[in-house]
């Protein structure tokens, strides 16, 4: 049987937590660790803080997003423009120019795939016809004349 962490949680089950080596407790429930598993818990909350201190300040949304991430290039690009002037900033200026390049490139493709899918959705409004519309029904009518 594996070994877990003696602490009862405040629903009364033991902690689940594997012990640490020659201990009964798990890191966080240590009393020797203690203050470094508060120091830990501070930092986490400081960089959550932080992360959203520049999120806000850098106004990006999400890199989860073809917006986002070009907004990341913009900012990266602005900073490296006011360097000094340098070779290293020459190149990073060329690889930050291809980043966005194909930045946008990838952005292009994504509007273009969501007209075509949006094109083929069926849609209970009725649309005007189209040229395959009209051609279909051109085809339909001679067949049923007939030669």
């Amino acid at each position: 049987m594996r070994r877990q962490c003696i602490v009862r949680l405040a629903n009364g089950q033991l902690c689940h937590s594997p012990p640490l080596h020659d201990s009964d407790y798990c890191l966080m429930h240590s009393p020797e660790h203690k203050q470094e598993v508060q120091e830990a818990r501070r930092l986490g909350g400081l960089r959550r803080k932080r992360e959203v201190t520049v999120t806000g300040a850098y106004d990006i949304e999400s890199l989860s997003t073809v917006d986002g991430i070009r907004r990341l290039v913009e900012i990266a690009v602005l900073d490296t423009l006011g360097m000094e002037n340098s070779l290293s900033r020459s190149r990073t200026i060329g690889y930050l120019a291809q980043v966005a390049l194909r930045t946008l490139e990838v952005g292009e493709l994504e509007q273009r795939i969501a007209i075509l899918e949006q094109s083929i959705q069926p849609s209970n409004v009725r649309h005007a016809p189209t040229v395959f519309d009209v051609e279909t029904k051109l085809l339909e009518t001679n067949e049923k004349e007939g030669p």
